[in-house]
């Protein structure tokens, strides 16, 4: 196992960090964990040097702390610092702060949370969080030792992550999705790179897209694949692309079977900072140029049609409908689509054509989003 320096600490992560937000599960009942099979592998990833395992107050609807309390158990605690993330949307009061912790370590089985985010940080939860006092109660936490480290989750523009990070100096840690086809997608590149100039450790999610890069690849990107001048598995070459940046202080991986486990450890023995050279990089370019090409709806996101006069989230809804054509896998944009509020749907248009004035794109809106619905809306 190859170990990173982890910000401004006097301590090494695992290249490899252990999530547990996919654990295997039995059936498709996603809170009945098969623990005899999620437990051997997250003590097999840390008997093999992972050192860092990430989880959160609703993974396995609820059920992962209590989990993972157990996996930890029998000395296992002691090997690995754990993180896991207080559930802001459910935050009303400042007395939730304490509520919620206390209930996570009791879940968790321990006194305390060695790296504790402030989940899915966005432009809506840091104001609420910041205004109720969040970080004098951290710091009042980490002083009574029921957490060691104050970091953030994030999803939203990459204004709003540079707007968190410059709010405190004592952030340790700050967790981002991050992968060869997101560069420029929330924080991006430009989000990786600031924060690990301001000292903090960056922790990379969704190296793998939630395993979208590794699912059976399209004819033209097995094609390149086929003639690379090093010859890997995608799910290797996609993690190697995140290590290679030596902002990056540790790659999350969410795994759900032990082939998982040992594949990734298998490749984070090879995790070095700057090591790939630019054949692979480049080969890394002509692969997203590729993907992109497959985009169905050419839609750039620059949001010139919103707001909506209807209130349809049209850059979202096609952002979705593009993952689930391109790589081919409807599941998780179906899921995602069913979070957005039904008056924000696509099946909301009314084909004012107003967004047609305003698209430098020169498509119709209105045809797409009806195909967009149909796609990933509910089947009749």
């Amino acid at each position: 196992m190859k170990y990173r320096r982890f910000g401004k600490l006097d301590w090494k992560v695992s290249a490899l960090g252990f999530g547990a937000m996919r654990l295997p599960v039995i059936g498709k009942d996603n809170s009945h964990i098969d623990e005899p099979k999620a437990m051997n592998m997250i003590r097999h990833a840390i008997d093999q040097g992972v050192n860092y395992l990430d989880t959160a107050y609703p993974y396995h609807m609820d059920k992962g702390e209590i989990f993972v309390g157990k996996a930890l158990r029998d000395g296992y605690r002691d090997k690995i610092k754990l993180a896991t993330k207080m559930p802001t949307w459910y935050i009303q009061s400042h007395d939730d702060f304490d509520r919620y912790l206390n209930e996570q370590l009791k879940r968790l089985q321990t006194d305390h949370i060695d790296f504790y985010l402030l989940h899915s940080m966005n432009k809506e939860f840091w104001p609420r969080l910041r205004d109720m006092g969040i970080l004098k109660w951290a710091e009042k936490t980490i002083s009574d030792g029921r957490i060691h480290h104050l970091g953030f989750s994030f999803h939203d523009t990459y204004d709003i992550f540079k707007q968190i990070v410059d709010a405190y100096d004592k952030w340790t840690l700050c967790q981002i999705q991050y992968n060869f086809m997101d560069i420029e997608y929330q924080a991006g590149t430009k989000g990786l790179k600031y924060a690990a100039d301001k000292g903090m450790a960056v922790v990379v999610m969704e190296p793998l897209r939630g395993g979208q890069l590794t699912k059976k690849l399209p004819e033209s990107i097995a094609e390149l694949c086929k003639n690379a001048p090093t010859q890997r598995t995608m799910a290797d070459r996609a993690l190697q692309w995140v290590w290679n940046h030596p902002e990056v202080s540790m790659v999350l991986s969410g795994m759900s079977a032990m082939e998982h486990v040992t594949e990734n450890l298998a490749s984070a023995e090879n995790a070095r900072a700057n090591s790939l050279g630019t054949d692979e990089l480049s080969l890394i370019d002509r692969l997203r140029e590729e993907y992109r090409k497959l985009t169905p709806v050419p839609c750039s996101n620059c949001k010139y049609c919103m707001p909506c006069p209807n209130g349809v989230n049209i850059s979202r809804i096609f952002e979705l409908y593009n993952d689930a054509v391109i790589y081919n896998e409807p599941n998780a944009p179906r899921f995602h689509y069913r979070l957005i509020p039904p008056e924000e749907q696509a099946d909301r248009c009314t084909e004012c054509l107003e967004c047609g004035d305003l698209c430098p794109q020169d498509f119709s809106i209105p045809e797409w989003l009806e195909k967009a619905h149909q796609w990933l809306g509910p089947k009749k």
